[in-house]
């Protein structure tokens, strides 16, 4: 499960879980303030306000250099570039300096705090277990713009690959395939394949013709399958699979040189 629908949107599965644990935080925190007359709800939304900040510093950090030529690109947030670690550092951090600060709400605030770290830790783990046990390269069959049937395996045998799910009339995917594009050129260990969701060939190629790009290993998918059998239900989506077929990695959302480069190490960590 990459995204998760509420409504007309499509939010990225491990934003929502995120989003869970600060709610489940959030009540635990008014039940146990309730009980000892202490208000903590605006000091959790601060601890996670500084939890997603350092854990953008802490990413932003990581990846420098391929935010050198873009410094504005350091505060958009739309690539998902965050450190899990800097930010369950800088949570905890401030945690335990408002325990230490304010005895009076040590008892609302350490089991607000507790109860949505763990919520948080306990569902993304069982989440990351089961897809990085379930997820194999699928084998449905796709078509190249020639339209000569083909399935990803038979593309790349024993390369690793970068599958990105896009569609022409997605500003995002648009705005993201330069960078892969560019990816493509410097990695050709690795196969990069773009798999259009919902549009015949004729259009992919006029798409392809405008923005002047070179991209190999373009397939469509016109009944969008792919997204369904990658739990994807939003646009661009970009999954990493190793050379014995295995994801390693998924991104939705718009992929910047940052977080493009943050996924790619897991096949130099293999």
């Amino acid at each position: 499960m990459l995204s998760v629908n509420l409504g007309p949107l499509s939010l990225p599965a491990s934003y929502v879980l995120l989003l869970l644990a600060f709610i489940v935080a959030l009540i635990v925190g008014l039940l146990v303030g309730r009980r000892d007359d202490r208000p903590i709800a605006g000091t959790i939304a601060d601890i996670f306000l500084v939890a997603m900040i350092s854990a953008r510093i802490g990413f932003v950090l990581m990846y420098f250099e391929h935010y050198q030529d873009d410094l504005w690109g350091i505060i958009d947030i739309r690539d998902g570039g965050f450190d899990v670690l800097s930010g369950v550092t800088g949570g905890l951090v401030l945690s335990f300096y408002l325990l230490w600060r304010r005895p009076a709400n040590r008892r609302a605030l350490g089991f607000a705090v507790a109860s949505g770290f763990m919520t948080w830790g306990a569902i993304t783990a069982t989440v990351s277990l089961i897809e990085t046990q379930a997820n194999k390269v699928p084998d449905e069959l796709f078509a190249n713009l020639d339209g000569v049937s083909t399935t990803l395996g038979q593309i790349s045998p024993d390369k690793p690959m970068v599958v990105n799910l896009w569609a022409s009339w997605c500003p995002p995917c648009i705005r993201e395939m330069p960078v892969l594009a560019a990816a493509q050129k410097q990695h050709p260990d690795i196969a990069f394949i773009f798999v259009n969701q919902g549009e015949d060939a004729e259009t992919i190629r006029q798409f392809i013709a405008h923005t002047d790009l070179e991209l190999n290993n373009t397939l469509t998918d016109t009944a969008g399958n792919l997204g369904r059998i990658t739990g994807s239900h939003g646009l661009p989506t970009t999954l990493f699979y190793d050379a014995n077929g295995r994801q390693v990695d998924a991104h939705m959302g718009e992929l910047s040189k940052a977080t493009l480069a943050r996924s790619l190490s897991h096949f130099s960590s293999d």
